[in-house]
């Protein structure tokens, strides 16, 4: 079997670093929590070959990350969180790395390490309050702990990181999607939040229940303005625009009409980003720090070791 010359080796080693910079923050492209990860004893929520595990490794992750932002938006509630609350516009990236900790951790985590994350989020949350003009513009106090928030912020992200591994992945899920619903309902446990669909069917019937209190504003328009044109660096911009075009895609007609977006048909987007994301895999190559860590982490307490 042929070997990776020591020049593709240096390729990809660059290019996967300039990648772990852009998500993470860090200049040196090591993920601040990569220690979390390695720390602790035993598997956490989820093993390698669990549904979760499997989509969140993707990089059909980058695509549902962008859609979830977008669902997110129509909810006047969880929109005046993020723009009142956090500093999506100052340092965009600062954000994007706070989120990818959370998911990071409690997808590849021990159990500790998600328990000691969920308590950070839990106390970010309680700062996270305020009032919002309801679909019907009528004045609506909130807290981001509030059961009804963090479940539309659950769906939107569940529904998003799962259409867009369906529809922009090659990889199947074990299970499929009812696994996936089911075994990342556990993630949000620690955040106090446990009555959560446990199935597409279910997950499904309560997006369904959300639609009245989904609307679009001067401010949704905004940041969705802001989403498809983040200041990102000029070489990331190209690349950004298809997943960007592909996120808007994936989402239902009826929502893409709500926030004034369009895109190429599904038809040409779908085959086009499948093909750049397996490309983009080759050039950042197949070594996942992160994912090596955690397994290490599980063989070594298999092994009786701490």
């Amino acid at each position: 079997m042929k070997q990776p010359s020591p020049r593709n080796n240096a390729v990809q080693e660059y290019l996967s670093k300039r990648f772990r910079i852009l998500l993470t923050g860090d200049p040196d492209g090591v993920p601040p929590w990569l220690e979390v990860i390695q720390a602790g004893v035993g598997p956490g929520l989820y093993l390698p070959d669990d549904a979760p595990w499997i989509a969140h490794s993707d990089l059909a992750t980058l695509v549902g990350g962008i859609r979830a932002l977008l669902m997110q938006a129509l909810h006047p509630g969880s929109l005046a969180g993020v723009r009142s609350h956090s500093r999506y516009k100052d340092d965009p990236l600062g954000r994007l790395s706070g989120t990818i900790r959370w998911l990071t951790i409690t997808t590849y985590g021990s159990h500790q390490a998600i328990a000691n994350e969920a308590n950070r989020v839990n106390r970010m949350h309680e700062r996270v309050k305020g009032d919002y003009q309801n679909a019907e513009r009528k004045p609506t106090a909130y807290r981001a702990a509030d059961p009804d928030l963090l479940l539309w912020v659950h769906i939107a992200f569940m529904d998003s990181f799962l259409r867009c591994h369906q529809t922009y992945s090659t990889r199947p899920l074990p299970g499929g999607a009812d696994a996936y619903i089911r075994l990342w309902s556990k993630s949000v446990a620690p955040l106090g939040l446990t009555d959560v669909p446990m199935d597409e069917a279910s997950m499904l019937e309560t997006i369904d229940r959300y639609r009245p209190e989904l609307t679009v504003t001067d401010a949704t328009l905004e940041t969705i303005q802001w989403i498809k044109n983040p200041p990102l660096p000029a070489t990331s911009k190209p690349m950004y625009a298809l997943l960007f075009q592909a996120a808007v895609a994936s989402l239902d007609g009826e929502y893409q009409q709500m926030m004034g977006l369009k895109s190429l048909p599904l038809a040409v987007l779908q085959p086009l980003t499948t093909r750049v994301l397996q490309v983009m895999r080759f050039a950042i190559g197949p070594e996942s720090p992160i994912e090596e860590a955690a397994i290490e982490r599980i063989h070594r307490a298999a092994a009786g070791k701490t």
